[in-house]
């Protein structure tokens, strides 16, 4: 098959069964399509995905009755999203739905797919005025979600969603290294392409508009990776000095161990993930900039299966989250995620919480962080942890480069999406107290 709407269809309907994620997803479905299709397959995938829960409501309005066929209605989804938010013109959006399905083995329903998708153009504005009172057709995101940011953020829950709806920025983090930023800078300008730098990450560089990673001047040369700005604060948080020993736990795909020894070469660093697959591309992208580690895949939780009983200095704790900081970059986990996924992620990040703080020094530094920006799963464990733990203290600063950043908490300080400049990030810095003696 090398129709692209049908491989969109394909892609959101394996979403929304739960059955992997467009990460996975979308490299199986670019090699079924012709290259000149793969912005559009992308474009579908990623647009379907972020506008999916109003996308649906607008679909239960059309249909008579619930669509049992996965594929049928992710199609109709597809073409709902051609015709509200692409400049595909609505004729041929139309068509090009319709023969997606006898694509898909779906030549039985081209006549529903062609009477939805044209009676959604017909019934657009009366659509708009039914649907306008419910808040997952206003904000875009599924209702429990909504809720969720709704509660923890009040008055920018409205920021949040719509930074949430909307294409991120692309962020550089320039290799110290081997360049300075400015240095950097000057050579994307000689290059033709516009950019400036971030606010509060030492090594960030926005661009006035995406590209390519291959016309990055030095970009296969490791002078410069793809970084959001919020997750380049880890790195500079954390802090290391030269001679320690560092663990980052959870460390794939290995952006924030690529910084870590950007800006401090000399460091005895091991980077530790679960999942053997994803430790492939911290490997890649250590080998790119030209750096080492030492690379265990092992469960962060049961450090008792693989540490080797000497204490670290500093330890990074990116732990695993609902990543609802980063919807702008991955908006499938609109579709991934669910209310009960919560209280399970917080259960095991506050068990991985205590496990790394067995194997830190005392005196030594755990820079606790996540890409959510659900209280639960931040400001809430680390307080609770701090409460409990007789040797931990809160130590996260209020300003960075002498300028104050983000949204102090109970514990530690979030940054929102739309309102701090990067993603969504909560962080955490925590001192290992010396015993008296």
């Amino acid at each position: 098959m090398n129709d692209p709407r049908a491989l969109a269809a394909r892609v959101i309907a394996r979403l929304q069964d739960d059955r992997g994620s467009l990460q996975r997803l979308l490299p199986w479905a670019e090699k079924q399509v012709d290259e000149k299709d793969r912005a559009l397959l992308r474009e579908l995938c990623y647009g379907t995905a972020r506008f999916a829960p109003r996308l649906e409501l607008i679909l239960g309005k059309l249909s008579r009755k619930p669509v049992k066929d996965g594929e049928l209605a992710a199609l109709m989804l597809v073409g709902l999203y051609q015709l509200e938010y692409t400049r595909v013109p609505d004729h041929a959006a139309i068509a090009a739905t319709v023969e997606a399905a006898r694509a898909l083995k779906l030549g039985h329903a081209t006549g529903v797919v062609n009477g939805v998708l044209r009676n959604s153009l017909r019934n657009k504005e009366a659509l708009t005025r039914k649907l306008s009172g419910n808040p997952q057709f206003s904000s875009a995101h599924p209702a429990w979600l909504q809720q969720a940011i709704k509660a923890a953020w009040g008055e920018d829950a409205r920021t949040i969603f719509t930074a949430n709806n909307s294409n991120p920025p692309m962020t550089l983090r320039v290799n110290v290294s081997k360049s300075s930023r400015s240095d950097y800078l000057q050579q994307l300008s000689d290059a033709g392409i516009a950019a400036t730098p971030c606010e509060f990450a030492a090594s960030g560089i926005t661009l006035e508009q995406p590209l390519a990673v291959s016309k990055l001047p030095g970009f296969d040369r490791g002078l410069v990776s793809v970084q959001d700005e919020s997750a380049q604060l880890a790195a500079q948080l954390l802090a290391p000095q030269a001679g320690e020993k560092v663990l980052d736990a959870c460390a794939a795909p290995g952006g924030k161990t690529c910084h870590l020894l950007e800006l401090q070469p000399d460091l005895n660093l091991t980077a530790l993930d679960v999942e053997e697959e994803r430790l492939d591309r911290v490997i890649e992208n250590l080998e790119r900039i030209g750096a080492g580690a030492e690379i265990i895949c092992a469960d962060a939780a049961e450090p008792e299966h693989w540490w080797d009983g000497e204490q670290y200095d500093r330890i990074l704790l990116d732990a695993p989250c609902s990543a609802t900081g980063v919807i702008r970059r991955n908006p499938d986990i609109k579709l991934l995620r669910r209310a009960e996924d919560i209280p399970e992620l917080a259960a095991l990040q506050g068990k991985i919480l205590r496990a790394m703080w067995r194997l830190l020094k005392p005196g030594g530094t755990l820079l606790y962080a996540t890409c959510s920006i659900l209280p639960e799963e931040n400001s809430a464990q680390v307080a609770r942890f701090v409460a409990e733990t007789g040797d931990a203290r809160d130590n996260t600063p209020q300003l960075l480069n002498e300028k104050p950043w983000g949204q102090p908490q109970e514990a530690g300080m979030q940054l929102l999406p739309g309102i701090h400049g990067g993603d969504g990030f909560y962080y955490a810095k925590l001192e290992k107290l010396v015993p008296e003696s």
